[in-house]
């Protein structure tokens, strides 16, 4: 590993770069967002757990198409302005109004329901498996042990049900190091606890967290950590869907420093009824691109397959928050 990152700091500074750069909004999860207050307290996980598994799916759905109306109405709540600037960059910043309110509410649906399949499969893991369609190279990853010839960095994109499948995939023996929110708290530590229990193997992303990261690469582990996620002050601006964009960079820089592959994963829902996850070839970091320009270089090869896997079902990608933020005011109302 070398000494120094980017533009020559030290691997410390640049460690806490990244670290600073990954501090969440308050409420950030693997979930795509919350749907309802109701899921920002302890009682309220736990009771929508509880009601959720026993309602026939059928039921659920209606309730949460129900609950994405009336998300949708609030035009000006922070997580519809949110979806809608993102929905109008990927889709061309071309959609007229009346089309982006659609996108919208279906951007909203799909992530009720993902919230709601989460608890109604939460103890049934056996009750996914028919749902799952792995396709190449996943269903090699699947297979790969613990610690392989060479470690592997799977940066995840927040598409139809990403957290439940992550959880499948951990109950079925993958064991990825997974990079979490630093000091969770309320409903979030709840969550934090509930995967803990089914053994994924959670490190948060703090300066300790990404030094553990780098030596479980190192030693031929695999990572899973999202690509699509706004940071607060980004340091760099990757390309995104062709606009300079608020995501992080850590993934470049671990991939990077332990000189292991990126892949890209994300689940689609399909026609069939099933969730078929999608997953890129290897993509090789350029060693020497400690940072600067090249950092960003890499990390624009790495977004640039995400838009590829996005654009097939732009509906299903669900951010809660501007993945670029100067759009928003240029938004059609």
């Amino acid at each position: 590993m070398d000494s120094a990152g980017a533009n020559g700091a030290s691997f410390d500074e640049v460690f806490r770069q990244r670290t600073s750069e990954l501090r969440l909004a308050e409420g950030q999860s693997l979930m795509p967002f919350d749907v309802e207050a109701i899921t920002n307290s302890k009682l309220g996980i736990r009771l929508l757990a509880s009601i959720a598994a026993k309602m026939p799916r059928a039921v659920g759905y209606r309730i949460a198409d129900m609950v994405a109306w009336q998300m949708a109405r609030r035009r000006r709540s922070s997580i519809v302005r949110a979806v809608r600037g993102n929905q109008w960059v990927v889709r061309g910043e071309n959609p007229a109004s009346d089309g982006l309110d659609r996108a919208v509410h279906l951007t909203l649906q799909h992530s009720a329901r993902s919230v709601f399949d989460l608890y109604h499969y939460i103890d049934n893991p056996e009750a996914v498996k028919p749902l799952v369609v792995l396709e190449p190279p996943l269903d090699e990853l699947v297979k790969r042990p613990e610690f392989a010839d060479r470690g592997l960095l799977v940066s995840g994109v927040h598409t139809r049900s990403f957290d439940l499948l992550v959880r499948w995939f951990v109950l079925q023996g993958v064991k990825p190091l997974v990079l979490t929110l630093p000091d969770p708290r309320g409903a979030r530590r709840l969550e934090y606890e509930m995967r803990r229990q089914i053994g994924m193997n959670l490190v948060p992303a703090n300066v300790a967290g990404l030094r553990r990261a780098v030596r479980h690469l190192e030693q031929g582990g695999a990572v899973l950590t999202s690509v699509d996620f706004p940071v607060p002050r980004p340091r760099a601006r990757p390309r995104f869907f062709g606009r300079p964009s608020a995501l992080p960079v850590h993934h470049v820089f671990l991939a990077t420093q332990a000189r292991v592959p990126i892949v890209v994963m994300a689940p689609i829902l399909e026609a069939d009824g099933k969730f078929h996850i999608k997953t890129s070839d290897f993509i090789e970091m350029d060693s020497r691109a400690g940072g600067g320009d090249g950092a960003l270089q890499n990390a624009e090869l790495v977004l640039h397959t995400a838009e590829d896997i996005i654009r097939r079902a732009p509906q299903q990608w669900s951010v809660p928050h501007p993945v670029w933020p100067s759009t928003l005011d240029m938004v059609p109302e």
